[in-house]
């Protein structure tokens, strides 16, 4: 039966004219093959499904129409605000079956390439250092989600992606559809949402372990916890006020340093003494994530994850200190690490690897491995000869987007697991529940 005509409303930013090509007179859980992406979906209180749009892949959840508007436009918001989440692509009502049923609307985002499902990660042999890291990352989304005002009131591991960042990952919030932002947030506020992150971290990690895809001796509840200490150690560093006598005025540099080394920049400083003017407190008003990848884009162009950049910067000041340019202007030894070392290695790997990790997680693990056979064989081993040894014995072992930390995206599906076991999540914006 050929569809009838509908009348469909898209809002959207920048509409893809593609878009008017997808079936939208089909129930999304519906669709035809040939329209999908082939990625692992998990559980979800709403129809998401993964289409392929423009050469790219972006995720398509049913839902009702004024809660698509809403979401849309706090996605939007948070993205102009900087704060890692999903991109909005657009709203798309008016959809009604080939009968002339009216169908639901749809919220559509981008894929989040190079993103990491919870469900694959704690679904492998657990090493406690994984989940801290991870639990880190989301405690670090949370606490930039508060300093900006935003509620979130659904906080959990399944509506966040994570990413690769160095040694540790990066969250990415990806559904917001119980959020709410304010100009600021009550202790209420924020101790709600520390709570509701609590107890659905250790009911999901709990559910692993009843599907049996998580060791029984993981103890959930210490996990869950360790978000709640995490997040509260955060927020002291940050928001605290400390106050100190008059000859001590080194420690507002001081507190400006130890703020940058957690990745924060401070945009504005409270400064006050008291009435005798023998002791100042400071507190920061203003605080930004992204110190050392704001300092990196700005030397380089590189946009990347915060301690990506940190070890990319590292690697930078070795190489202006072993060319003896520590003088120089920085952005001049930037240009030319650029060009002779960070670019000559990434274009070093295959094209049919580069789908493999993001350029710069290629580059941070290629420096790993470069220390790694340096100490093997007692001399500083070349850069180009790291490079080939990397990208011929290394790279090739890694898991692609599809098949990540060593599952494969046929093991993930819902289809793989008929008894009703918990399937593993994909990695792009499956998570909106």
């Amino acid at each position: 039966m050929s569809p009838r005509p509908q009348r469909l409303q898209i809002t959207a930013a920048s509409p893809d004219p593609a878009l008017l090509d997808l079936p939208w007179h089909i129930p999304l859980e519906d669709w035809p093959a040939e329209n999908l992406a082939a990625l692992p979906r998990g559980i979800s209180r709403h129809i998401v499904r993964f289409a392929r749009l423009s050469g790219g892949v972006i995720a398509i959840k049913e839902i009702g129409e004024s809660v698509a508007y809403r979401e849309y436009e706090l996605l939007r918001q948070l993205n102009r605000l900087d704060v890692p989440g999903v991109e909005p692509v657009g709203v798309i009502t008016g959809r009604s079956s080939p009968e002339g049923e009216p169908l639901e609307a749809v919220l559509i985002t981008k894929h989040l390439q190079f993103s990491l499902p919870y469900r694959a990660l704690f679904s492998q042999a657990l090493r406690p250092d994984t989940a801290t890291r991870l639990i880190d990352a989301l405690a670090v989304l949370l606490v930039r989600l508060h300093l900006i005002g935003f509620y979130w009131g659904d906080v959990s591991l399944s509506n966040t992606l994570f990413r690769r960042d160095a040694e540790t990952f990066a969250a990415y919030l990806v559904d917001a559809e119980t959020g709410d932002l304010h100009d600021t947030l009550t202790d209420g506020q924020r101790g709600y949402d520390l709570e509701v992150a609590r107890v659905n971290i250790i009911g999901e990690l709990m559910d692993l372990q009843a599907g049996e895809f998580l060791e029984d001796d993981v103890d959930a509840i210490a996990i869950g916890q360790m978000l709640v200490d995490r997040y509260e150690e955060l927020w002291t560093a940050l928001t605290d006020a400390e106050s100190f006598g008059l000859g001590d005025r080194w420690r507002v540099q001081a507190r400006i340093e130890r703020l940058n080394d957690l990745g924060f920049d401070v945009g504005e400083l409270d400064i006050t003494t008291d009435v005798g003017g023998t002791t100042v407190s400071i507190q920061p008003k203003v605080v930004d994530a992204g110190h050392h990848s704001r300092r990196l884009m700005r030397l380089t162009g590189l946009d990347v994850q915060e301690n990506q950049a940190r070890r990319l910067l590292n690697d930078l000041d070795s190489f202006r200190a072993a060319s003896h340019r520590q003088g120089e202007d920085e952005s001049f030894a930037a240009h030319d690490w650029l060009t002779e070392v960070f670019e000559p290695a990434v274009r070093a790997v295959p094209r049919e690897l580069r789908l493999k990790l993001e350029p710069a997680q290629v580059f941070h693990e290629l420096l790993d491995h470069r220390w790694f056979l340096s100490q093997q064989q007692r001399r500083d081993v070349p850069m180009p000869e790291a490079t080939r040894s990397y990208v011929e014995n290394i790279l090739p072992g890694r898991p692609d987007e599809q098949a990540i930390l060593g599952v494969s995206a046929a093991d993930l599906r819902e289809d793989a697991h008929p008894t009703g076991s918990i399937p593993a999540v994909d990695d792009a914006t499956r998570s909106h529940r």
